[in-house]
Parts: C-alpha cells; structure tokens; sequence
C-alpha cells in the first residue's frame, strides 16, 4: 500500500461521521472507524463488514491513485469528496401531525404526514407504502393504513391522511414502514415511528405502550414541551429496556432556515443509562425527532443473500416557545 493511500484511509478515519462506538461493558466504548454503516452495532457481525468496507476503500483509493498519476489529480479528489460528504445524514421515520394539542377552539381533525428523511439537512427518500400506520386512543388501537393516499415529501414519495378527532383522548400515531434497502450501510432500515397528540383537554394516556417490535416510551409528555424543557423516555426492545442505548436527536428543520456550524452539530448523540432512560433538552422550538437505534435479532434476504436489520425506535416531539402577554 503507497503511502498515498495509507494517507487517505488515515484521512477517511479522522472524519467524525465515520466513527461510532462498540460498547466493551456497561460502561466502555472503543471507537471504529466508518459509523456511517452501522449505528449501535452488534460487534461481532458489523466488525467483519466494517473491515469488508475498509477494503473497498482500500481498491478504491488504489484505482484512483492509478488514475492520478495519468494526470487526472483534480478529478479524483472530485469524486473521493463527493464519496465521502454523501455519508453524514441520519435518516429518521417521520410521523407529524399538524396539531400536538387540539383545542376547542381549533380545527377538529389533525393532518398527518408520514415520510422517511433526513430532517436536518431536508434530503428526503422514496417510502414505500407503510406496512402499518394506525393510532391508539382510550385504549383501542385503529387501522388506518387503508386511510393513506400519496404526496411528496421533500420531492420524495411520501404519504398522508386526515384523522378526524370525534372525542377527547391522547390520540398515539404510529407507523411501521415497509423495510427500506440502504446500499449505502448494505442493511435494510425499519423505524418504528410514533408521535402524540391530546384532544380537547385531556391529559391521560401519553405514556402507555404501543406493543412495538422496538419503542420509545415517553417518561415526559411528548407534547405540551416549552423550548428548553427535558424529554426523558425509555428505549424498549421487545419489550425490554434497553442497556446504554445511543439514541440520535435531530430537529426538522422545515423551513430550512437552521444552519449547523459543523457535521457534529446536525445529529446529537446521546446514551441511555443503565435502564435505558434517556434525556434531552431541546434547545429551540419545533418538532424534534429521537430515533433510538438498534440490531435485528433475525436477517431479511436481498438478491439471494441474509443481510442485517437496523431496527429504530422513533419517537416526534413538538416543543413550543415560551408565550408571554
């Protein structure tokens, strides 16, 4: 290997988006490099692709040396930053109603749109029809998958629906997608995704569990949130907390009008405790999303071959600025 490539693999690993965490123990963390293939990995399988990966950069940079030196320097250093700036994004299930608190005074019905993006940056993706979408209220869950027509979101495929509220209740959206092939992570990627909204006053109901293969189970209300206010929620795998989950934090920056000051900035990342409780103050007002990511216990088949899940557990949430007279 020339010292030219060694140079670039040495570069590619001083990115920040291209390294994440392998828990050691309960309480250790030793980095890797390339974090963009797998978030909250299981060590054992997703070492063996990172290193399968490593390789390909490995040929790649090769090839592009090879053609450097016929005099296309320029045109290389091109391609490897495109390469490599294209790999930063979070993705994020999206579910966000119209209204998170449904006055009487307001209209009584909430619109809702159901996407898959990248919420910061507004890069959205084409989404499949969901395999589930319905709401739960008074302890009765609705389908409301034959409710969804087609519309775009972020120029992508999306889809959405008009739910009439016809009595008081915490009103729990929730959405599961039609698994979604990213080549980019050689995975496929399904976000449980939920959000809430009251009715007409009421106030119970926010916290009980939806029964999700994978969920976010709020310990603060995840609606009502002043800018600034702590959300706290649990990460549930099958039915479990889960230990020291890493759970991504994103706002949607709908009218693009925020502006990170570096990659770091776009996706926070925090960890759950021993319980898998997490907390977050969300520092400006809008929707934010937490997507608690983990691995499948089981594979699915894409041409021919087994390959690995990432499961997430998403969870929208509407912070309010402060009002004042």
């Amino acid at each position: 290997m020339s010292g030219f490539v060694k140079a670039l693999l040495l570069a590619v690993d001083a990115l920040p988006f291209f390294r994440y965490t392998v828990p050691t123990n309960d309480r250790q963390e030793a980095g890797r490099p390339f974090s963009f293939l797998f978030r909250n990995p299981i060590a054992a399988t997703k070492e063996a692709r990172i290193r399968k990966m490593r390789n390909t950069f490995v040929v790649f940079f090769c090839q592009m040396e090879e053609i450097m030196q016929r005099g296309f320097r320029a045109l290389c250093l091109t391609v490897i930053g495109v390469l490599l700036a294209g790999v930063a994004h979070a993705h994020f299930g999206m579910v966000i109603p119209s209204d998170s608190m449904v006055m009487e005074s307001d209209k009584r019905s909430v619109d809702l749109t159901l996407s898959f993006s990248h919420p910061f940056e507004m890069i959205g993706m084409d989404m499949e029809k969901p395999k589930v979408f319905g709401v739960m209220a008074n302890g009765q869950k609705e389908d409301l998958l034959g409710d969804l027509e087609k519309t775009q979101v972020m120029g992508r495929a999306a889809w959405k629906a008009d739910y009439k509220i016809k009595r008081p209740g915490v009103y729990k959206f929730f959405m599961t997608p039609t698994p979604y092939w990213e080549p980019a992570e050689d995975c496929f990627i399904i976000h449980h995704t939920q959000a809430v909204a009251t009715a007409f006053g009421v106030d119970e109901g926010w916290d009980e569990e939806l029964g999700l293969e994978t969920e976010i189970v709020p310990l603060a209300k995840p609606y009502g949130q002043y800018a600034g206010n702590v959300f706290q929620g649990i990460v549930k795998l099958n039915g479990e907390p889960v230990p020291y989950a890493e759970v991504e934090v994103e706002y949607f920056n709908g009218d693009n009008a925020a502006a990170a000051p570096t990659d770091y900035m776009i996706t926070q990342t925090i960890k759950a405790d021993a319980d898998g409780v997490f907390s977050y103050a969300a520092p400006v007002a809008g929707w934010w999303g937490f997507a608690a990511l983990n691995s499948a216990d089981y594979t699915l088949e894409h041409d021919g071959e087994d390959k690995d899940v990432e499961l997430g557990a998403v969870i929208w949430v509407k912070f309010h600025e402060w009002g004042k007279r």
